[in-house]
């Protein structure tokens, strides 16, 4: 849809006029022509080699070519977002770049890429290993130190008590003593390395169990967390050494170490040989980073070559694909020199695609100009509204329902107003839509910088509604301002109030003291009437009939909207069996009843319109007495009751009738008249027709009982959807009642209490209860039910909405997913 100003046109009352067009284009400058109607995107092209698969398709090699070079790109941006380097926005002219030197160049870049990558991984891997080799060396040599001296050290008292407690013959059993432990000693194998941390107990339980307990192990914790060398992920890890005899238990736990992950680095017993290893690993370990620095920074240089041109780089490889797409959907000529297409444009774009397909044959030097021309057919065009961001959001909510038929009358231009107005009947409290309009403001003021983000999806979905959410917020005000209502508190901002209390018996307005000592108040509910024991009845009785006034005004308009379609499509059968008996039955009850409320709320009266209403039915001749508004007045009920009665034989019988007779007179050829109905059977025959399918027979009994369904339909939704608009009075009660809880029984209780600790609490509670219930859950409910009165009460009185959206192809359109 098109972007303009904020002001919606009556453009949006009926689509576009469109027309089908046919193209042919010479093959030299059919790549120009595509590129350029994808700048204008007024041109939605049809398939014409729908038979075919992709893969048996003219230009299916160069949509794999795109595809591989946008998987490239794919690549540089998920290494980019890596690296920390965000792509530049700047522009560049698609004359700048070549499509066979960017494939090379693409092709290089990924080469060097996936080289630099790599020897990083190598090189990180390797630093990984030498930092654990390290820290074996470092643990595992206290581990030796700290047992060879606490050996050393027993070995001298044990000397010491020996040799101080002996006899003449002490040494010579010391010296047998010694040998004969010589002769027993055994040499201990042991096995070093780290194991991450939450592995630790169970690699101690199923060594012990798998070599009998015949092992020792020593293990400390490293403080810090190390990247392990294989999944290059900061770990915790301990350092340990497990001692062992024999090669069968060496065996068994090299292959529980390899199980558990853990990284065994080779050790030696000598401190010389230890200090020599830890300064050699050091020194690798030195060099390696400065080499891994080194490459990082080639890398990310890079990185950043390719991040100054991703974009435009991008938008060409998806605009090359999206050509190709479409010449894929062109038919070639026998000739095999031409393409032919056919499409969908707006009348209007005619001059705009005819310059195109000039400027694309001078600048493809063609000695061919192509050929436009308008082809004639039956088939029903898409839909196409021009719309701006402000009424866009608008006719979404209409087209998520269906989209409106070709030049069928759209309600989206009368949602723009009735949409945001029910919903503020039903949310009236200008407290809360002045919250609502600060939000909304919020969202407008900063819509370029949102407009280029992603955002959640609910998120997403608040902001492409902002100039709902303003629209409802100004409704909101309004009524609020009529309802007297600030956050539930009433205002006198108009005037003062015409009562006042009739002695000091009533000074707290909560007993029938009241009396009228001024003028009326100018504008809205006066602030007396809240809080006083009339306020309840009185605010029920007004929200209720002004629900009912309401919803039979909206309705009235749907069947004006149902007549407006049956004079643009010049079928007189729906304009005088359809909307005249619908609204004679809708106004002889329901428009009655809107008549007899006006008349009491102007008049004062007293009469009880539920007990004249359903004694109009039950009792139509009796005396009215006491509930007699103005004179003649059984006299009116009794013709109105007879219209109503009329008016359901009138839409049922005759409709049928005249179809059979016009479709009889047609296939004797006594006349021909092409017959445009809402009513689907209609539509299902002319279709017939068109096809060459003239000769079926009429269906009598199928058009009758879609008509007596219909006429059901109509005579019960009368009834059920004037009951449904109540929902207007319900929830407007609910919100108000609400909103007086939250401000008697939270703030102000609290600010009974003279306390400031309990007051702040009380404000907290308060403000988190309206933001959290009333400007947010009740926002939602009002909305979703104002979305249900439009959809089923007001647009199925004329609504079809079965056609289908206009999509031309545009380069604006272009999404970044590619197929």
């Amino acid at each position: 849809m098109g972007e303009g100003g904020c002001i919606p046109s009556m453009d949006l009352f009926r689509s576009e006029p469109m027309q089908l067009v046919q193209l042919i284009i010479p093959i030299e400058s059919a790549h120009q022509t595509v590129s350029y109607l994808g700048d204008l995107g007024l041109l939605q092209f049809k398939d014409l080699n729908s038979d075919k698969s992709p893969f048996q398709r003219t230009y299916a090699s160069q949509i794999k070519r795109c595809g591989e070079m946008a998987r490239k790109l794919r690549f540089f941006k998920e290494q980019m977002s890596k690296g920390g380097v965000v792509p530049s926005a700047r522009a560049m002219s698609r004359a700048d770049i070549d499509m066979d030197d960017l494939e090379i160049k693409l092709g290089e870049l990924e080469s060097e890429l996936i080289e630099i990558n790599g020897n990083s991984d190598k090189l990180q891997r390797a630093y990984s290993e030498l930092v654990e080799y390290k820290l074996v060396l470092q643990k595992a040599g206290e581990f030796f130190y700290t047992a060879r001296s606490s050996a050393t050290a027993q070995q001298r008292e044990i000397e010491a008590r020996q040799f101080g407690e002996g006899s003449l013959d002490s040494p010579l059993l010391l010296e047998q003593e010694m040998s004969a432990d010589h002769a027993k000693q055994v040499k201990l194998g042991f096995v070093s390395g780290l194991i991450p941390r939450d592995k630790l107990m169970a690699f101690e339980r199923i060594l012990f169990r798998a070599t009998r307990g015949n092992v020792f192990i020593k293990q400390t914790t490293i403080e810090d967390p190390v990247t392990d060398p294989v999944s290059g992920e900061k770990v915790e890890k301990n350092v340990f050494v497990v001692f062992y005899s024999g090669e069968r238990a060496k065996a068994k736990i090299m292959k529980i170490c390899d199980a558990f992950g853990a990284n065994r680095y080779p050790f030696t017993e000598e401190m010389g040989k230890q200090a020599q290893m830890i300064a050699e690993v050091s020194g690798r370990t030195s060099e390696l980073k400065t080499t891994i620095d080194l490459g990082l920074m080639h890398r990310y240089n890079l990185l950043s070559s390719i991040g100054s041109q991703y974009e435009q780089w991008n938008l060409l490889v998806r605009k090359e694909k999206s050509i190709y797409h479409t010449l894929n959907m062109l038919s070639i000529d026998v000739t095999k020199k031409c393409l032919v297409a056919e499409g969908w444009s707006p009348v209007f774009a005619t001059h705009q695609i005819q310059d195109a397909l000039q400027r694309a044959s001078f600048d493809s030097n063609s000695q061919v100009g192509a050929v436009f021309q308008i082809l004639h057919t039956k088939e029903s065009p898409p839909t196409y509204f021009r719309t701006n961001k402000f009424t866009s959001s608008f006719q979404e909510i209409v087209d998520a329902y269906g989209v409106a038929k070709y030049q069928e009358a759209n309600p989206g231009l009368y949602t723009i107003v009735t949409f945001p107005f029910l919903f503020a009947v039903m949310f009236g409290d200008w407290g809360h839509g002045i919250c609502l309009l600060l939000a909304s403001l919020f969202l407008i003021i900063r819509e370029k910088k949102y407009s280029s983000q992603k955002l959640g999806d609910i998120m997403e979905m608040t902001f492409g509604g902002r100039y709902i959410i303003l629209m409802m917020s100004v409704f909101s005000i309004y009524t609020g301002l009529i309802y007297n209502e600030f956050f539930s508190v009433p205002f006198e901002l108009f005037g003062p109030s015409a009562y006042a209390c009739r002695d000091a018996s009533c000074s707290d307005t909560t007993t029938w003291g009241l009396i009228k000592v001024r003028d009326t108040y100018p504008f809205g509910v006066d602030p007396e009437w809240h809080g006083s024991r009339s306020e309840l009845p009185f605010l029920n009785s007004l929200k209720m009939k002004m629900s009912i006034l309401l919803g039979v005004a909206q309705m009235n308009l749907g069947i004006i909207m149902s007549y407006t379609n049956a004079k643009f499509f010049k079928n007189s059968v729906n304009t005088w069996f359809q909307f005249i008996p619908q609204m004679i039955f809708l106004n002889s009850l329901f428009g009655y009843l809107s008549v007899l409320i006006i008349v009491k709320w102007c008049t004062g009266s007293k009469a009880d319109l539920y007990h004249l209403m359903i004694y109009m039915f039950l009792s139509p001749t009796d005396d009215l007495g006491e509930n007699q508004l103005f004179p003649y007045q059984r006299n009116l009920q009794l013709v109105l009751l007879g219209l109503a009665l009329i008016a359901v034989p009138w839409m049922l019988l005759p409709k049928p009738f005249i179809l059979k007779k016009q479709h009889e007179a047609r296939h004797q050829g006594e006349s021909y008249e092409l017959l445009h109905s809402n009513d689907d059977s209609v539509a299902v025959e002319a279709s017939h027709d068109s096809h060459g399918h003239g000769h079926e027979e009429f269906e009598f009994s199928e058009i009758f009982v879609h008509q007596l369904i219909h006429t059901i339909e109509f005579v019960l939704g009368a009834v059920s959807n004037t009951a449904s608009y109540l929902r207007l009075w319900a929830l407007s009660l609910a919100h108000s009642e609400l909103s007086t809880v939250f401000y008697e029984k939270v703030l102000m209780l609290a600010w009974g209490y003279n306390n400031i600790f309990i007051l702040a609490i009380g404000v907290l509670v308060f403000i988190f209860a309206t933001v959290g219930v009333l400007l947010v859950m009740e926002t939602l409910s009002a909305f979703l039910h104002a979305l249900r009165l439009h959809w089923v009460e007001f647009q199925n009185k004329f609504y079809e909405g079965d056609g289908y959206k206009f999509s031309p192809f545009s380069f604006a359109l272009t999404g970044d997913e590619d197929e």
